[in-house]
């Protein structure tokens, strides 16, 4: 099982950040490499790609708070 984790985009530790958009779904198949998420933090905005191949559990819903390399989905494969 490979952890997908929000991208660290700040030097503030503190800072939190919010997938603004899946583009898959929860229990999808993605490719490495291929494009998962938009994530955003203080008006930042980065694109997220899938670190392996597998089937993919979203574990953070859009627009939730969630901490610099807090882990928001796992790719089982």
């Amino acid at each position: 099982m490979t952890d997908v984790r929000f991208p660290s985009m700040s030097d503030d530790a503190n800072a939190l950040g919010v997938v603004a958009t899946w583009f898959v779904g929860d229990g999808e198949e993605v490719a490495e490499g291929a494009l998962i998420a938009e994530v955003a933090m203080q008006k930042v905005d980065q694109e997220l790609y899938a670190p392996a191949s597998g089937v993919i559990s979203l574990l953070v819903p859009e627009e939730q708070a969630v901490s610099q390399g807090g882990v928001i989905a796992t790719i089982e494969g």
